[in-house]
């Protein structure tokens, strides 16, 4: 009975320090390291042991990588799978993890810091303010390579006005405009454009949906580009309740006189 294992690891946006400790412990213990040089940096291969193999995916389709999940089948070996951000977003783990089921490899999945939540801290902006966005929608914009389902369009999901991170579109950012002002969001909604956050050669750029094409391409991203559009990355002046002295949980009891004033407020 094979015990050879194949551990999918979210190695998050770019900068190695960004790694979670049990993904870090996860590659310590791989006899085989699989990452892409195009999205992961190389740092993270101080993790691996000096006798672990490690391959670079960057060129290789899945049938490139099968290989060494069989070889873990047969040797009983434990493979660290590297992926950027989260696996669970935009991986393509889910025909890798089926994969390692018909061949009786055990698997794990160990989460990463996504580019959209890395893109809100460079910014330092809440993508979920009170009474402004309370919502955050992950999508790219359809008509690129991967079908999209008929149901999810960019037109459709502006019309809710909350919180986007838009993916893989730079490429079509014209197109992307035109399709979030379809939908509802104003010209001057606020837009964080960002290439390679946490990278080295980062580029963080605030505009908004009526400029955020022009602003594209002058600078041309086209590469590594996430949009985050919505009117919470412009807000200021709100209060959440959660830590309002008439709010209470089961740590801790609301002042009587603030507890009034709160619900009065409502």
């Amino acid at each position: 009975m094979s015990t050879g294992k194949v551990t999918f690891i979210g190695a998050g946006p770019g900068a190695a320090d960004l790694i979670t400790i049990r993904g870090a412990r996860a590659i310590a213990a791989a006899d085989i390291v699989i990452w892409a040089s195009s999205l992961v940096q190389e740092e993270i291969l101080e993790h691996a042991r000096p006798d672990a193999v490690t391959v670079d995916s960057a060129a290789l389709p899945i049938e490139g990588v099968l290989p060494y999940y069989e070889q873990a089948a047969r040797e009983n070996l434990r493979v660290a799978r590297v992926h950027s951000g989260d696996p669970a977003l935009w991986g393509a783990i889910q025909e890798q993890l089926e994969r390692a089921a018909e061949l009786g490899l055990e698997t794990e999945v160990v989460p990463g810091v996504s580019a959209f939540s890395a893109v809100a801290a460079l910014a330092r902006r809440e993508l979920t303010v009170p009474e402004v966005a309370q919502s955050v929608i992950l999508t790219r914009l359809e008509g690129g390579k991967t079908p999209m389902p008929e149901k999810e369009t960019i037109r459709s999901f502006a019309a809710h006005g909350t919180t986007m991170a838009v993916f893989l579109s730079a490429a079509r950012c014209g197109q992307l405009a035109a399709e979030l002002l379809a939908g509802g969001y104003a010209e001057d909604t606020p837009v964080i454009v960002a290439s390679r956050a946490t990278w080295p050669d980062e580029e963080i750029v605030h505009c908004t949906v009526g400029t955020m094409a022009e602003t594209v391409k002058a600078r041309k991203l086209w590469k590594h580009t996430l949009f985050l559009i919505g009117p919470a990355l412009g807000s200021c002046g709100t209060r959440s309740h959660l830590y309002h002295p008439g709010h209470f949980h089961e740590h801790r009891r609301a002042d009587p006189a603030a507890r009034r004033a709160l619900r009065a407020s409502r």
